[in-house]
């Protein structure tokens, strides 16, 4: 685009704009204040920068009109001053285009802060260097509104399958036209060993758009779950109807997926529906995924189930659920192992991703063993404690008691019930129990005052007797000392050693802390050092456990007979 000067024919001028705007998909509008903020800056080169100039152009008849204003102000106003971020002072400058009151009522009485003054000056040919500088200021608009209207058009886009076609391809990054607009597809975005060429067309879901300093960026992933569960609903309508919704995608790009499905009506079978006709459905899938297998499970609202169906092929014996955790150990017969884990941890990490659950998998006869070696050592620690003989100790270890803790201070009935239990009895071991943790307290406590560990930190929430003496031997000893630490401190950390990565203990490693618990026992400490303050305790919920409880394990225990069948049916 090129200005030669303001007296240029006025309906080439308004012709112009409307092919700038036209072909940059922008209003016509914004080009026609381009063009006259490209003139105003000209007028200021020829006229003094000292001067305000203002431009209009008329959008209907292209006549272009240059005004000289000057506004009035007060005798004593300042302008600029002050202190920029970094702390420097900032100069005092008049603006352009400003005369003092004092001044002004010299040539006109009735002159008051405010009042302006126009001057309708000549029109001007612009020089080279003035044309120069109007084409980069128009340019530099146009790409403005361009950016602005890429951004108002994709941003509501995100989500979206689209059709583009390759650009370029910078360092594994490629660039797509998008018709109107312009995409990135970054490597990590793309399917392994995937390659495009310029000019190759090509199909991308919009997972962001961002603003950025050099216009907004449409970022494109073929690699994204969310590209996958479109396909799905351009293939099978039922998803795109709504009546199969897909609750979770994982993927592993350009080698295995998992994607777990429920339909709406229980007429319609969801998994069988997004397989298709001998599978035509999720082979039309597969062949845009670059050969991608795809496991489509069902979803189900329980979890142990839906843990038992995204572990398939596997058959699964038993789930055990750890919510606090949020962890989930699953055990497996031992010829399925290898199956359960996948090729490189596949099936299982991919899994874990669909479920949002960390998934441990053991084998039968591991768990077995595990149960035996625990069972013995929870037998000969109630024989010490107690001071029973190896039958008492097992019935107790059978009855689910798991430490000393556990038979102190339950419910006299309970151990009471214990077949060849009476009242009398259970009232004996659990004084027992008592007395043992009493001296074990008293010995714990002997050893922290000889550690030199203040009484203090027993006062932090979560400190307990022996992690006091744990503390006062990794040479912690006030709360102070404690509030310093950092959570690697008590939880160990890796460090790389001559090329090994080699594990340091922390303080309390061996009480298992995850860093949720080591941070929160830190900041315990520093709250009562007064470093920062208390943060707000949550409202109380109303605890409805006691009365779910009962029909919570029902339904586990349903859901774990549902799996079992499911696991027979398999079998059969």
């Amino acid at each position: 685009m090129s200005l030669t000067g303001i007296s240029a024919n006025r309906l080439e001028l308004l012709q112009i704009a409307e092919a700038v705007a036209r072909e940059k998909a922008i209003d016509k509008e914004i080009v026609i204040e381009a063009i006259e903020d490209a003139i105003q800056k000209g007028a200021r080169a020829r006229y003094g920068a000292e001067h305000d100039i203002r431009v209009h152009i008329d959008p209907k008849t292209g006549e272009t009109t240059i005004k000289r204003v000057v506004t009035v102000v007060d005798d004593e106003a300042t302008f600029g001053g002050g202190f920029d971020e970094e702390g420097n002072e900032l100069p005092f400058e008049e603006p352009a285009g400003i005369i003092r009151l004092a001044d002004a009522k010299r040539t006109d009485k009735d002159a008051f802060v405010g009042k302006t003054y126009e001057e309708t000056l000549p029109p001007f040919e612009f020089g080279r260097v003035q044309t120069q500088m109007a084409r980069q200021v128009v340019m530099g608009k146009v790409r403005e509104a361009e950016r602005e209207r890429q951004h108002e058009e994709f941003k509501d886009r995100v989500g979206e399958i689209v059709n583009g076609v390759v650009k370029r391809v910078e360092y594994g990054n490629v660039i797509v036209d998008l018709g109107r607009g312009e995409g990135i597809m970054r490597r990590d975005q793309s399917i392994p060993r995937e390659n495009f060429n310029i000019g190759d067309r090509i199909r991308c879901y919009i997972y962001d758009v961002r603003r950025e300093t050099k216009g907004p960026q449409i970022l494109l992933s073929r690699a994204h779950g969310g590209f996958m569960a479109k396909l799905f609903a351009q293939e099978v309508p039922e998803v795109y109807d709504g009546v199969i919704e897909i609750r979770a995608v994982a993927r592993d790009p350009g080698s295995r997926a998992k994607m777990a499905v429920v339909s709406n009506d229980s007429s319609i079978d969801p998994v069988g529906a997004c397989v298709g006709m001998r599978g035509s459905r999720v082979q039309a899938v597969v062949a845009e995924l670059q050969g991608e297998k795809i496991d489509i499970i069902q979803w189900s609202p329980d979890d142990p189930t839906f843990i038992v169906n995204a572990l398939a092929p596997a058959e699964v014996s038993k789930v055990v659920m750890d919510e606090e955790d949020n962890r989930v150990e699953v055990v497996v017969p031992d010829e399925q192992l290898s199956l359960a884990i996948g090729r490189r941890g596949q099936n299982v990490r991919l899994a874990s991703q669909l479920t949002g659950w960390q998934i441990d998998i053991i084998t039968e006869s591991q768990e077995s063993e595990r149960r035996q070696r625990e069972f013995t050592e929870r037998t000969a620690l109630f024989q010490e404690a107690l001071d029973v003989d190896e039958v008492i100790a097992q019935l107790l270890v059978t009855e689910g008691f798991a430490s000393v803790e556990d038979v102190a201070y339950v419910e006299p009935s309970e151990i009471a019930a214990i077949e060849g239990f009476d009242e009398d009895t259970a009232e004996e071991i659990q004084a027992r129990a008592r007395d043992y943790l009493e001296k074990e307290a008293a010995e714990y406590d002997a050893k922290r005052r000889e550690l030199g560990v203040e009484d203090g930190l027993l006062e932090i929430e979560g400190v307990t007797l022996p992690m006091a003496v744990a503390l006062g031997e990794g040479d912690v000893k006030t709360v102070e000392d404690l509030a310093g630490l950092v959570p690697d401190d008590l939880r160990g950390w890796y460090e790389s050693k001559n090329g090994e990565r080699v594990r340091e203990p922390g303080i309390l490693e061996s009480f298992g802390l995850d860093p949720a618990d080591a941070e929160l026992l830190i900041m315990r400490a520093r709250v009562a050092m007064g470093w920062v303050e208390a943060p707000p305790e949550p409202e109380p919920e109303e605890d409805l456990g006691e009365e779910l409880g009962d029909e919570a394990a029902i339904e586990d225990t349903e859901a774990y007979a549902e799996a079992e069948m499911e696991g027979e049916a398999r079998d059969a």
